[in-house]
């Protein structure tokens, strides 16, 4: 049975917010002061913006009264997370080690370029693991940012700013990068909505980069209608990224019709790759979740993931390789500035042998092949996020900080490229969210966030919010 989604008579959304903003019921200024005055004790913020905000805010009201027609995130209060380059803060990558002129050079990355042309509000930048992975090092002088709903848990990486900021509310939407689920795992950990677009669909110029072939930029938010209407401002190719897709954008915020007959979807619980575990809530959660599904009017089937182990291990080792590469000669010289979990992991990947990558880019390519032909017979494929919500952050090991991944089933997708949808479920047995995921063919990011949004037309729990 379905629950029976009641609105909130706040701005909670960008998707309400930016409708109010049209209907003249509050403005940018009233938006943005809203949320720079939620407390963060969350660990969200690397760099805050705030005074930029409020003119920036206040800019956008001027323009608005004098008659200019309101572009779609008018007043939106967005985080960015701390790779991606931005000209009014600096980018750290939440490192001692990245060299700020680095950033200096850069100026706006393409992505912050275009939320400003599209009327958003940047607040600051949003922390992450160090050089967006590993889990937290609390020797380095950086946040541990924690969970929205238990603050003695890990907000989850390395989007962890910007998950956890949605969440509390210290902004509307935000901006993470996904290399094995850091996009997702977050909205997962934080109960928000996060997607991982097609490779190429969103560029990275100006971003630091984890895994050259593996890094996803993309955005984070309450529901699937935000990051609908966030993907149709964030996408489109870019000269500057060698790997942006030449691809028509297709008009996102249209395509969420909240009905999904014709659709068939396929499912794989999963449940035999849960190496740490199921949480004793997330069966009945995920059987309730496809029920969901069903009501829109899907046609729900089983399916088997093609070569999942394999890929899990594919997009690993590759992007230890591409780190390592991007890395080495500051591993060398700075080997104490990175934190404990990071140099074991950046260093790892100098045991990946030539032959090694490649063979795991035969593998992936074979992957790729038969993720199409699955998705020939089905239109989408629906599995968890993972088996359990945000660990202790007690639990985590900063010298196995890989093991942060078990039970999850993010990293299967990364090498695959296609767009991917994390969506919130239920509360696990400790209270703490539980996520489902949604993935679609090449560049149908379409079809993905109708699925997710009429799936949270039928469902609250994308609205519910963990500890104040």
């Amino acid at each position: 049975m379905t629950e029976t989604a009641v609105r909130p008579a706040s701005f909670d959304t960008v998707t309400d917010a930016a409708a109010a903003l049209r209907r003249g019921e509050t403005t940018a200024t009233d938006l943005t002061e809203r949320a720079l005055s939620t407390g963060d004790d969350l660990g969200v913020y690397l760099t805050r913006t705030d005074e930029r905000a409020r003119a920036r805010a206040a800019e956008i009201d001027r323009q608005l009264a004098a008659g200019a027609a309101p572009p779609p995130l008018a007043g939106i209060p967005i985080g960015v997370k701390d790779i991606l380059a931005h000209a009014h803060a600096p980018t750290t990558a939440q490192s001692l080690v990245l060299d700020p002129a680095w950033a200096t050079a850069t100026g706006d990355c393409a992505v912050v370029r275009r939320l400003e042309q599209a009327g958003a509000v940047i607040t600051g930048k949003t922390s992450t693991m160090e050089f967006a992975i590993g889990v937290p090092d609390p020797d380095k002088p950086f946040p541990v940012p924690r969970c929205a709903w238990d603050r003695e848990r890990w907000a989850g990486g390395s989007s962890s700013g910007s998950g956890a900021g949605v969440a509390a509310g210290l902004f509307l939407g935000a901006i993470g990068t996904d290399t094995a689920g850091s996009i997702r795992i977050p909205a997962a950990f934080n109960g928000v909505t996060g997607l991982k677009p097609t490779f190429g669909r969103v560029p990275k110029s100006g971003v630091v980069p984890l895994g050259y072939t593996l890094d996803h930029v993309g955005p984070l938010a309450r529901s699937a209608a935000d990051c609908a209407l966030l993907l149709s401002v964030l996408a489109g190719h870019d000269p500057a990224d060698p790997y942006s897709a030449e691809v028509p954008v297709a008009d996102y915020p249209a395509a969420l019709t909240g009905d999904l007959r014709g659709i068939t979807v396929g499912v794989d619980d999963l449940d035999r790759f849960a190496d740490a575990g199921i949480d004793p809530e997330q069966p009945r959660l995920f059987a309730a979740a496809l029920d969901a599904l069903r009501a829109a009017g899907a046609t729900v089937v089983p399916v088997e993931l093609p070569l999942y182990s394999e890929l899990v291990a594919v997009d690993l080792l590759v992007m230890l390789a591409e780190a390592h590469a991007y890395h080495r000669a500051d591993l060398r010289e700075r080997w104490t500035d990175y934190g404990r979990g990071t140099r074991i992991v950046l260093a790892s990947g100098a045991a990946v042998t030539g032959p090694d990558y490649v063979q795991a880019q035969r593998v992936r390519r074979l992957a790729q092949h038969r993720m199409t032909a699955l998705l020939s017979d089905v239109d989408l494929v629906v599995t968890p996020t993972g088996h359990l919500g945000a660990p202790l952050l007690s639990e985590l090991d900063p010298l196995r900080p890989l093991s942060a991944l078990a039970s999850l089933h993010t990293p299967y997708w990364n090498p695959l490229g296609n767009p991917t949808l994390a969506v919130p479920i239920g509360l696990s047995s400790a209270g703490t969210p539980l996520s489902m995921s949604i993935g679609g063919r090449y560049f149908d990011e379409a079809t993905v966030l109708r699925a997710g949004d009429a799936y949270q037309r039928r469902t609250i729990h994308h609205l519910a919010k963990g500890m104040s």
